[in-house]
């Protein structure tokens, strides 16, 4: 059978018993014709035809490359130079196909930025106005503006109150339901109270987000689609599919750019310029993760477990200006078919809106990962540097976990 040609190959067995009909098909021209059915093409087209609008898409040789090529290069009409590292390679060219500021360093710089996400000085070097980066899958995304970051919890709030800018949303009349991942910072929250969402907080897992999506049609309850959904761990989703799509995220951006520049006589609005526009309304909820990847997991369980062990104890407990008003380990029965999952992760909810929260996962051959998550919100500072605003949640985080008596460390291997 040649995969490289679309078309139908009957196989017979030797002694003509049995036979099976084996169909190639080209599934970036599937991808291409849903994405197309979603949004509006020329829209998107106009805004990257203009001469003060550039992007980069960086596929990180994952298999995403094909896909951005054939939507960019051939439906978009862009030159070849938007689509970088797009030739899918079974090691990803030496790298680690992970789209956040630490793996994706190609881009990351191009964009004018370091790891922690801070402005780096490039000389003369042109900054492109939107940048992009997908996964070794292509179901996770990275959104950047010149010089500026957006946070995956942002882009998801975002993206839910520019819904009506995608025909797919407007053309069914307009979103109805939004979730989040419980780690996922509430920005969202504050979209979908102010628009009247249904809101859902799950814990990680895009099978909870399929079970919202088929609550009518498969389980015979409540609609909630239209529906925009995402985590933190940059993958952000709709319902016309049942998992997390990199590239829908990054039309849904560009569409969002598009609906705010339909006058090209006028300057660009930026995606900085959309991000702080959201946070004068909306409030800024100030956010990041720390991974410490490859601990002893036996040791990182033993924390865990001291954490949920103390929960009672802890809540009411004054740290530093902060009141734990909860302490508890997150739990969630399902809407839909009513199962319940339990320890999926231990939170620290403080008086005033303030979250510290802890993960284990495993990593099958190098220990396990402990994500640490912590978040503010805050309503009208909204241009302190992230690390500044976190710091004594930082600090308090750390006390309450003691990672590094348990584990031997306090560094993190990644930040988010």
């Amino acid at each position: 059978i040649d995969i490289a040609a679309t078309g139908s190959t009957t196989i017979v067995a030797t002694d003509r018993s049995e036979q099976v009909t084996v169909e190639v098909i080209d599934s970036t021209e599937t991808s291409v014709k849903l994405l197309k059915s979603i949004f509006d093409f020329d829209a998107i087209k106009a805004l990257l035809d203009r001469p003060d609008f550039s992007m980069v898409y960086d596929s990180m040789h994952g298999v995403n490359g094909p896909y951005a090529k054939a939507v960019f290069i051939d439906e978009l009409e862009q030159p070849e130079s938007v689509c970088v590292n797009a030739e899918p390679k079974d090691d990803f060219g030496g790298g680690h196909a992970d789209p956040n500021l630490t793996y994706a360093k190609e881009l990351v710089k191009t964009m004018g930025l370091n790891k922690e996400g801070n402005k780096i000085d490039v000389g003369d070097a042109q900054i492109p106005a939107f940048g992009a980066a997908a996964d070794g899958d292509a179901d996770r995304n990275m959104i950047l503006g010149s010089q500026f970051f957006v946070t995956p919890s942002d882009s998801l709030a975002i993206i839910a109150a520019y819904a009506d800018t995608i025909p797919f949303f407007k053309a069914q009349g307009g979103l109805k339901g939004v979730a989040r991942s419980m780690p996922t910072s509430g920005a969202v929250d504050l979209v979908a109270k102010d628009l009247n969402f249904d809101l859902f907080e799950t814990p990680t897992g895009w099978k909870y987000f399929g079970n919202l999506m088929d609550s009518k049609d498969i389980f015979g309850g409540k609609e909630y689609t239209p529906f925009i959904c995402g985590e933190e761990s940059f993958g952000t989703g709709s319902n016309h599919v049942r998992e997390k799509d990199g590239i829908w995220a990054v039309l849904a951006w560009l569409s969002i750019l598009a609906s705010e520049n339909t006058d090209a006589s006028k300057p660009l609005v930026t995606v900085e310029d959309i991000v702080t526009q959201h946070w004068a309304k909306y409030g800024r909820n100030y956010y990041c993760r720390w991974d410490f990847e490859g601990v002893d997991k036996a040791a990182a369980t033993d924390m865990m477990d001291k954490m949920r062990s103390q929960t009672t104890v802890n809540t009411g407990k004054v740290v530093g200006k902060y009141t734990i008003a909860t302490a508890d380990d997150f739990s969630y029965t399902d809407p839909v078919d009513g199962s319940v999952a339990t320890k999926q992760g231990i939170r620290f909810l403080m008086a005033d809106g303030s979250r510290i929260i802890f993960r284990l996962s495993g990593t099958a051959g190098s220990g396990a990962t402990v994500r640490m998550y912590i978040e503010q919100y805050e309503p009208k500072k909204l241009d302190v540097p992230v690390a500044d605003a976190l710091q004594d949640l930082v600090a308090i985080a750390l006390e309450l976990c003691q990672i590094k008596t348990f584990c031997g460390t306090d560094v993190p291997t990644v930040i988010t």
